[in-house]
């Protein structure tokens, strides 16, 4: 008894009860009761057994004021659905506990009275109502009995009443949502909203991201459903996010449903025009109206809508005047003819680069581009030649095939337009031709400048055009000489005569050389090469005069007589080249008599002797006579001019002879002495 609620006298051993007994905190106390005689150190023991009888002072007393209980809507009538548990500390009938239904409702349950276990009476399958609230009230068998207070102890079993997870989630929130691409990280973008008709569990709904959000923009709260970003957007990387969204009830099995959820992100006008080229390339022919289409430019910008709108110009630079630009569609045109001759490009880069802008409407917000164009040709220029006519020298000895020339046309035009062709149009007696490219004229045979000194001819430069004119240049070639001629007397054998006696100076006969060569190879000095050894003769050297330097004599007497009276002199023609050519001729000179000289007899006197008896008719004698002159001044006629009165001779002219003419007669004369003249 370690709470002291008995005691005992210790004399006579009568156990009191020192505080008041609870059968309910303990029905039997077992007292150990010892015994002692004296102060004896020998004790005895025993055990009393102390039962407390109960008394009915306890109510039943539910162990929880509520309760909560789900079933199924499908159970049938006779199920257990709640079993309800009261205690009672009395013990005996003062414990034991009968069960009631305290509360008002429809017939729909039952309750065993002796174990509190409450049953369906109907099944609630078509029931409105999903939930019921039964008071249980527990009641002892004491007496009198003691029951729990409706309000305050007894058991408020709330019956929920739950269909099977029959039902998926469906969405109610829109498919569709939109986002501005510059907010914030966290930004509130959608909430997404599944209802699911089930109860309890079966209707509790978490929301996932299937598919669509793999690079993790967004970030869904499971249980409410709310979507944020959970990074930047940006519309031009991505403009639309198509989220495969599943609501998932907490059934078991659990059921689902899915929803695209449509995230279109709206455009901030965050982004400036690109072009799709920072270079365009493009040509036109030269000489078109103005209006003529250039190229179509094209930028984007990655905005959308209004933002997106663009505006094109041409930036102020070289040449920039002669074009138009579209603001709205970005085509080029030129406003005026272009002369590629005058600017094939409108760089001085050699490129035509335009700068060109697009800007956003209403924004100064603009990149640029470069445009490089190039002027085609047109062939509307002909080749010029660089002078309308040439002259030029070339030696005549130049090789065959030696340049003499090389022509040069302009033509303005370009690539097969400006393409020059040479040709020759008159006729050069095939001394030359020229290279239908290059235009280098050539010598196609050896020159001769003594059969032709000079060549004019005409040279053209073409194009491929066939009605534009061509360009005519007058070529004059003059042969330049060289030495390569002799000079050429006009007859390899001269005969001349002069009188003799004539005074020194005398000119006896003017020769002619000619040379084909010009200048001073041309240029002829005459001299006397050989038979002027005695210098009889001298010669004017520049024009050929043939004189005599002494008085002759034709009657000059020498060994070789027969040639006295002729001079044969080698004349030799010179001219002055380097080196110098020559010829020579021959000059017979022929000193003529003069009758300077009377006959001589070659013997004064002539003694004869002939026989008185000779016949007429017989030759006497001759007699001879010589003249130094010549010709006819030479030619001697003899006559008798004395001595001959009767006749007896005859005296032969011509020839000198005496011949008998009579018969002699000693004795009429012995002697005659003829006297015989020549003349």
């Amino acid at each position: 008894d370690p709470q002291g609620r008995f005691s005992i006298d210790p004399q006579f051993g009568i156990i009191r009860s020192k505080k008041q007994l609870d059968h309910e905190t303990q029905s039997v106390v077992v007292l150990t009761v010892q015994s002692q005689l004296g102060n004896s150190p020998v004790y005895s023991s025993t055990q009393v057994n102390i039962s407390v009888i109960d008394i009915n002072d306890n109510p039943p007393v539910f162990l929880t004021k509520s309760d909560k209980v789900t079933i199924s809507h499908t159970q049938p009538p006779g199920t257990a659905v709640y079993i309800a548990h009261a205690e009672d500390k009395d013990s005996g009938l003062n414990g034991a506990i009968k069960y009631s239904i305290a509360s008002k409702q429809p017939n729909t349950f039952s309750i065993d009275p002796s174990l509190g276990v409450v049953n369906l009476t109907r099944t609630v399958f078509a029931d409105k109502q999903q939930e019921y609230t039964l008071h249980i009230a527990a009641e002892d068998c004491g007496s009198p009995p003691l029951t729990s207070s409706l309000t305050l102890d007894s058991l408020a079993a709330k019956i929920v009443i739950l269909d099977i997870n029959d039902n998926s989630p469906s969405f109610t929130s829109s498919p569709l949502s939109y986002v501005m691409e510059d907010v914030d990280v966290g930004f509130l973008v959608h909430r997404i909203i599944a209802k699911d008709p089930d109860e309890g569990r079966n209707g509790q709904v978490t929301y996932h991201i299937l598919s669509g959000n793999e690079n993790k923009a967004f970030v869904l709260d499971k249980i409410t459903g709310l979507l944020s970003t959970a990074r930047l957007l940006d519309r031009e990387i991505q403009e639309r996010y198509s989220l495969a969204v599943m609501a998932l009830d907490d059934g078991s099995p659990a059921l689902s449903a899915t929803q695209v959820l449509t995230v279109i992100v709206l455009d901030v006008n965050d982004e400036t025009p690109i072009f799709l080229k920072q270079l365009y390339e493009t040509a036109v022919h030269e000489n078109q109206d103005p209006g003529e289409f250039v190229i179509k430019v094209e930028a984007v910008d990655r905005d959308a809508g209004l933002n997106s709108l663009l505006r094109y110009e041409i930036l102020p630079g070289a040449g920039y005047e002669k074009f138009k630009m579209n603001s709205d569609s970005g085509e080029l045109v030129t406003t005026a003819s272009l002369d590629r001759e005058t600017q094939e490009v409108f760089s001085i880069k050699g490129n035509c680069e335009i700068s060109m802008s697009a800007c956003k409407m209403g924004s100064e917000d603009g990149s640029t581009a470069q445009l490089y164009l190039a002027v085609l040709d047109e062939n509307d220029h002909n080749p010029l030649f660089a002078k309308t006519q040439y002259q030029i020298s070339v030696r005549e000895d130049l090789e065959e095939g030696s340049a003499i020339l090389d022509l040069f046309a302009s033509d303005k035009d370009d690539g097969l337009n400006g393409e020059v062709t040479y040709s020759l149009v008159d006729d050069t007696f095939g001394a030359f031709a020229v290279d239908s490219v290059t235009g280098s004229i050539v010598t196609t045979k050896a020159l001769d400048r003594e059969t032709k000194s000079q060549y004019t001819f005409r040279a053209v430069a073409s194009d491929c055009s066939t009605h534009l004119p061509r360009s005519t240049t007058v070529m004059t070639v003059l042969i330049q000489d060289v030495n390569d001629n002799v000079p050429k007397f006009q007859q390899s054998y001269y005969k001349a005569s002069v009188w003799e006696g004539q005074s020194p100076k005398t000119d006896v006969i003017q020769v002619f050389a000619t040379d084909l060569d010009s200048g001073l190879n041309g240029e002829t000095e005459y001299s006397i090469l050989s038979g002027n050894e005695d210098a009889r003769f001298l010669i004017d050297s520049a024009r050929g005069i043939l004189a005599t330097n002494t008085v002759l004599d034709h009657e000059n007497t020498s060994s070789y007589r027969e040639m006295a009276s002729s001079h044969c002199l080698v004349l030799l023609a010179s001219d002055r080249g380097t080196p110098s050519l020559n010829s020579t001729a021959t000059v017979l000179i022929t000193v003529l008599d003069v009758n300077d000289n009377p006959p001589v007899f070659s013997s004064p006197e002539h003694h004869i002797h002939v026989k008185e008896s000779i016949p007429v008719g017989s030759h006497i004698t001759e007699v001879s006579a010589n003249d130094c002159d010549a010709g006819t001044n030479a030619k001697i006629t003899y006559a008798m001019i004395s001595g001959n009165d009767r006749g007896h001779f005859r005296l032969d002219e011509k020839t000198g002879s005496v011949d008998l003419m009579k018969t002699l007669d000693y004795e009429d004369t012995m002697k005659f002495t003829l006297i015989v003249q020549a003349t």
